[in-house]
């Protein structure tokens, strides 16, 4: 009997889907599996959820919801033999467009009942882990400003991109350490991507992979509104590096270090965070994930 768990964002999305034993038992034969279907009610409630099915002994943990609730589930199966299921009926499902897992409930269903599995790496931002992306400056703004509209739409993240733009004015400076090299820049953006694939299928590391021992850097210096926008619309044609002042790097690891405030405002897999730290190391481990794909 194979058990397999799912955690269930009832707000991921449109927040008008179900999942119910009655409705799954008809992609999973009682005779043959065993379902368990937990609900998630607060933001970092499923990794609870998942460490409780650990216990329980679970065969799979399925995420379902968006990048969000991905990463709280991910997180707690790093380093284990558990593999994590995905069914993405988020917003943006980065992380589900990166690894082909189809949007359709019914074949992402299928996909967790082929039981097939890959290692994925794993991103790490000190002790908390990311799977897709991390961003600082501008990505950050837009995630907060995305969160605020308490609406998960395509059109609600297109608008938080406009506010940004229009409201954008920080100052800060960074002290950026990549392999060996130093640098201090005051950053309209910093991107630190395991995939090739943001929210709504949009990319700012293209060539990205999750299985390459690398993570993509992009990095952009304060610039003009100009600039900005011209940089919006390369990111539209995913090539960033159209813009001159555009830097990217690959590297397994790397460290932040503000000098004129005592904290990060970063997004993680498209949730916005507040890092209390003056300086943060990220870094990669590789093959640390077992995936269903």
């Amino acid at each position: 009997m194979i058990q397999i768990h799912f955690i269930f964002n009832p707000i991921a999305g449109s927040g008008h889907h179900s999942f119910s034993e009655c409705y799954l038992q008809d992609y999973f034969e009682p005779e043959n599996y065993n379902i368990n279907i937990k609900s998630s009610g607060y933001k970092g409630h499923a990794i609870k959820l998942a460490e409780e099915s650990i216990r329980q002994k679970a065969d799979i943990i399925v995420a379902c919801g968006g990048d969000g609730t991905i990463n709280e589930v991910a997180s707690t199966l790093v380093g284990t033999t558990i593999p994590l299921g995905i069914v993405p009926i988020g917003s943006g499902n980065g992380l589900a467009s990166n690894l082909n897992i189809p949007k359709s409930i019914k074949k992402a269903l299928f996909v967790i009942k082929n039981n097939q599995s890959t290692k994925i790496d794993v991103g790490c931002l000190n002790q908390r882990y990311f799977f897709s992306n991390i961003g600082f400056g501008f990505t950050a703004s837009v995630i907060g400003n995305y969160e605020a509209s308490q609406k998960r739409t395509l059109p609600h993240y297109v608008q938080a991109c406009f506010k940004s733009f229009r409201d954008y004015n920080r100052k800060e400076e960074v002290v950026i350490s990549i392999d060996d090299t130093i640098k201090l820049v005051n950053p309209f953006l910093i991107f630190i991507s395991n995939s090739n694939v943001m929210g709504y299928s949009m990319s700012l590391t293209p060539k990205a992979s999750l299985k390459d021992g690398l993570l993509d850097v992009i990095i952009v210096p304060r610039i003009s509104r100009l600039k900005m926008a011209f940089f919006g619309f390369c990111m539209l044609l995913k090539r960033p590096e159209l813009l001159k002042e555009v830097k990217c790097y690959q590297t397994d690891r790397l460290t932040l270090t503000q000098k004129n405030r005592s904290f990060f405002e970063s997004q993680i897999d498209g949730e916005l965070s507040k890092i209390k730290e003056f300086t943060i190391t990220v870094s990669l481990k590789k093959d640390s994930l077992n995936v269903l794909v």
